[in-house]
């Protein structure tokens, strides 16, 4: 709204161009949606139809900016070639659809080309204003080339507005003496307040790493001679142990975060270590994953570690080079690398900017990058995804250097474009002083527990019946484990010597174990839906004992494995409203009340084991019965359950085949209806006058008249059942 503001009171000004400076993720598509809007009620008033415009200069670009316009709603139209651009130019109207709803058109810059005489040759119209959105105004906008002069000089009286994470402010060129002044700036810090963008953190390569990547280094320069820095760099002695740490510091980070969704990227030294890399990681890690090219075997690997052969499913890989597949090959792998079907990804040149998927979190950085292209590719990972704080960037090539400097090259630039403002602009990556801050104030919150002796730790926070303070010791616990690489990066040693951070893995499980003891305490106590029972992960309640013996952890274990039995039971039962599932239900919810099952002995252990046993058995049969009835009906679970609501109201027939012969006509017909319109479930009122007539001759069909307030019953659960799976609800 800030940024809009500053527009509207730039118009104002008689100023028709500018440069909007919002930091790398902090929604610069969503600014330009959101301006669509505001001006077109803007010029509304002054009674000038405008035609918006968001430009960019790549074409898998033009593809992501289509794709999130439309997510919120926003018509697009495309051009797709300089003679489209022409005739868009000429038409005498703000928007394509028929519909009338605000448009705004996606095009190329490499579109502004040659031919500018027909560029110009428009009929002006004095009521329509152009708005120009260029994304990305640092990038390929240079004023000496012809696509940014074809630009302007397409309508001269068009609005321009720039858009940059990353402005260009060196020497030679400026993006402000392009494009004008600054309407509205939105630093680092600001973004990261906000929650929009997050700092990260970069983590040096473990010694031994290092070292061993060192020796591999000299290997390869004792075959290779005086080769080629990057042949040495692809070649396999030194690329497999880069991979092997590689993998097995992506699978320790999806472990240490408890997300196995997260992504990685790694940014290779060249092309050929990319390929190489590939080549080493298909073998070794996945042999039998599909690829875009056949990768030849490469056969003298190593064995994969122990550590990713315990891991719970292989990892699968993406090479992204302008050489391997097509375009459309590598539209699809992006594309699912985004939705979470692939793990990692080998890049050289593409998608270092413009590249946004929220869930990469490790970037693995293999070359030096130079000027602000090095802070569009640390951006990469600074998108917020699901609780993370921080992205994380493996450093191999050691980016300090450079990244200092260009750092310092900015501060010293924006001192003279910003003047006092530079105050407000503050460095990506996180400070030492906000680490030592950070660290601090964890040791004060875990100050009163004992955090080298995990027995004893276990024993003090079992003690504790509040929620809100082992929540709290939770987070704290979880950040500590979070600032362990900042800790080692910035060398407080003395701090990695007072505590054992190998053990603050097993200290989190067992809080977060006790939560999820109280979490289920709360909800027997409060009586929740049965639906929340499910949500709790009942096999995962710690078993602590003052004295544990062998055939105490036996027992232990036995009753975990049933407790897990029975949760998985109970969570494959598709009718919970059924009376035989909640008595079950009650049946647990009273074996938890008796008393906390830390504190048991071995004969509570064992009476329990039997219970839950009884429970569990009692849970497969009815699931068994439940599932034959839903055979009964295509598989459709909405009828089995409306099938047992009827038996249970007793009020219609107790034959059950001329209900199931009844109930699969009216199937057959409401399906066929909501697969042709769908949006008939929008309107629950017309849908139920719909399904009432189809339930009453359904059953006259087989002479069963239905009294009224049958008919309504069934019409009324029939109603909610579709309308519940439409809108993905639980079941009633």
């Amino acid at each position: 709204m800030f940024a809009t503001k500053a527009i509207e009171r730039t118009l104002e000004g008689g100023i028709k161009k500018g440069i909007i400076w919002h930091t790398q993720g902090s929604g610069k598509t969503a600014l330009a949606f959101y301006n669509v809007k505001y001006l077109t009620d803007y010029f509304q008033t002054k009674g000038v139809v405008p035609k918006f415009y968001f430009i960019v200069d790549r074409i898998d670009l033009m593809d992501q900016a289509k794709r999130e316009f439309n997510s919120r709603s926003l018509m697009v139209h495309t051009v797709n070639s300089k003679d489209e651009l022409v005739n868009d130019f000429k038409v005498k109207k703000a928007i394509h659809n028929l519909t009338g709803n605000r448009e705004i058109t996606v095009v190329n810059i490499q579109k502004f080309k040659d031919d500018t005489d027909v560029l110009r040759v428009n009929d002006y119209d004095i009521n329509t204003q152009r708005v120009y959105f260029l994304d990305e105004v640092h990038r390929s906008y240079n004023p000496t080339g012809s696509f940014l002069a074809n630009l302007f000089n397409s309508d001269r009286n068009a609005i321009l507005i720039g858009l940059t994470g990353t402005p260009l402010i060196g020497k030679d060129r400026r993006s402000s003496d392009t494009f004008g002044d600054y309407i509205h700036k939105y630093y680092y810090n600001a973004s990261i307040a906000d929650g929009y963008t997050l700092k990260l953190i970069r983590e040096g390569i473990e010694t031994k790493y290092k070292i061993q990547l060192e020796q591999a280094l000299k290997e390869v320069e004792i075959l290779k001679g005086d080769a080629d820095k990057r042949l040495i760099y692809a070649h396999e002695k030194f690329v497999e142990p880069m991979l092997d740490y590689i993998v097995q510091d992506f699978v320790a980070s999806r472990k240490r975060f408890d997300d196995h969704t997260i992504g990685g990227m790694v940014v290779c030294d060249s092309a050929n270590q990319a390929k190489k890399l590939f080549e080493i990681f298909i073998s070794k890690y996945n042999p039998n994953q599909k690829t875009i090219e056949s990768v030849q075997p490469y056969l003298m690997v190593a064995e994969p570690s122990a550590e990713y052969g315990n891991y719970q499913s292989k990892l699968t890989a993406s090479l992204i080079l302008h050489d391997i597949g097509n375009k459309s090959d590598r539209k699809q792998e992006v594309e699912d690398f985004k939705d979470g079907k692939i793990d990692l990804l080998f890049v050289y040149n593409m998608l270092l900017t413009g590249f946004d998927a929220k869930r990469l979190k490790k970037l693995y950085i293999g070359r030096v990058i130079k000027d602000h292209n090095l802070l569009q590719t640390l951006t990469r990972v600074n998108r917020p995804y699901k609780k993370f704080r921080y992205g994380f960037v493996v450093d191999f090539a050691d980016i300090r250097k450079e990244f200092d400097a260009t750092n310092k090259a900015y501060f010293d630039e924006l001192q003279g474009e910003l003047g006092d403002e530079i105050g407000t602009y503050s460095n990506l990556f996180k400070s030492k002083e906000e680490i030592e801050a950070e660290f601090a104030d964890i040791k004060e919150k875990l100050f009163s527990y004992d955090l080298n002796n995990a027995e004893i730790f276990s024993q003090q926070i079992s003690q504790i019946k509040d929620r809100k303070t082992v929540l709290e010791i939770k987070k704290a616990l979880e950040n500590a484990k979070n600032l362990y690489n900042l800790i080692r990066l910035y060398g407080h040693f003395d701090l990695l010597e007072k505590l054992d951070f190998k053990k603050l893995n097993h200290l989190y499980n067992e809080t977060a174990h006790h939560l999820d003891k109280l979490n289920l305490i709360e909800t027997m106590q409060n009586n929740v839906d049965t639906t929340n029972l499910l949500n709790v992960a009942l096999e995962n309640v710690l078993f602590m004992f003052q004295k544990v013996s062998e055939q105490e952890m036996v027992i232990a274990d036995q009753l975990k494995d049933t407790l897990r039995k029975t949760r998985e039971a109970l969570a494959g039962n598709f009718d919970q409203k059924d009376p035989e599932f909640i008595s079950l239900y009650d049946e647990l919810k009273r074996l938890f009340d008796k008393k906390n099952l830390d504190e048991i002995t071995q004969e509570d252990m064992k009476r329990n084991i039997a219970s839950l046993q009884q429970i569990f058995d009692k849970v497969t049969e009815l699931n068994r019965k439940n599932n034959l009835l839903k055979a009964k009906y295509a598989n459709d679970a909405k009828y089995a359950r409306l099938h047992k609501r009827i038996m249970e109201k007793g009020t219609v027939s107790k034959k059950e085949s001329a209900i199931a012969e009844s109930l699969m006509d009216i199937k057959n017909q409401a399906d066929d209806k909501v697969l042709i319109n769908s949006k008939l479930l929008d309107n629950e009122g017309y849908f139920e006058k719909l399904m009432i007539r189809m339930v009453i001759e359904s059953f006259d069909k087989i002479k069963i008249v239905l009294e009224p307030e049958s008919a309504k019953y069934i019409n009324s659960c029939l109603v909610k059942e579709y309308i519940n799976e439409y809108q993905g609800t639980p079941k009633w």
